[in-house]
């Protein structure tokens, strides 16, 4: 897999590159500002996308935004997205680009210091799944349930919750069904009936994990 990275601090930068190598990408360039993300985007039009929020020249959101130009121009390259701090406006206005083809995600900094769970994620990513940290996927069902523009997700029960909780995080049934200690049917049972109750049929264009996961990020 041929992967672009930005991140300015070249200490982390450095340490995700070994990473990535040690788990067989080929590491394209290895950029430390938003313009030269831009550019290498232009000139290698890579598989996957890393890139921090915060960078140069303004470090605000200059990374998410060329995220987000990227992936309105080349929507088949996934992009991983990477954070000190939740930010929940960063990750629906990420998640708002899913289109079922390359895949995305957002995860804390510390969750991609481990090696198998960095594979995992950029693997998942590429296969066109969507990947949230565990601690985003937390503050954006605290933020739901407060919500006073609740939909059909309100009618999920507390373990299709958990379940729809896990799906935003990219697990597979096989890990969702580890996780919460149930047979692969139970999780098949579960996943169909959130499909049921949030009006999404089977398609053969649409993805429909993606597209539950933005009903529920929509409450």
């Amino acid at each position: 897999m041929r992967v672009v990275l930005a991140e300015d601090s070249m200490l982390l930068r450095e340490g995700l590159i070994r990473l990535l190598v040690e788990g067989g990408f080929e590491v394209l360039a290895a950029v430390a500002d938003a313009p030269a993300l831009l550019s290498a985007a232009e000139e290698y039009q890579p598989d996957m996308v890393l890139t921090d929020v915060r960078m140069p020249p303004g470090h605000s959101d200059e990374g998410l935004a060329a995220a987000l130009a990227i992936r309105r121009r080349w929507p088949a390259i996934g992009i991983l997205v990477l954070s000190q701090y939740v930010e929940l406006s960063y990750a629906k206005d990420l998640l708002a680009t899913a289109s079922g083809e390359g895949g995305i995600g957002y995860l804390l900094k510390d969750r991609v210091s481990d090696l198998d769970e960095l594979v995992d994620a950029v693997e998942r990513i590429h296969d066109g799944g969507t990947v949230l940290d565990p601690e985003v996927v937390s503050a954006l069902f605290n933020t739901s349930s407060n919500s006073s523009a609740r939909n059909s997700v309100e009618s999920l029960t507390e373990r299709e919750r958990e379940v729809m909780g896990l799906i935003a995080e990219g697990r597979s049934n096989a890990a969702i069904s580890k996780h919460l200690v149930v047979s692969a049917g139970a999780v098949e049972k579960h996943i169909s009936s959130i499909f049921s109750k949030l009006e999404l049929p089977p398609s053969s264009v649409d993805h429909r994990r993606v597209l539950a996961v933005l009903s529920w990020l929509r409450q």
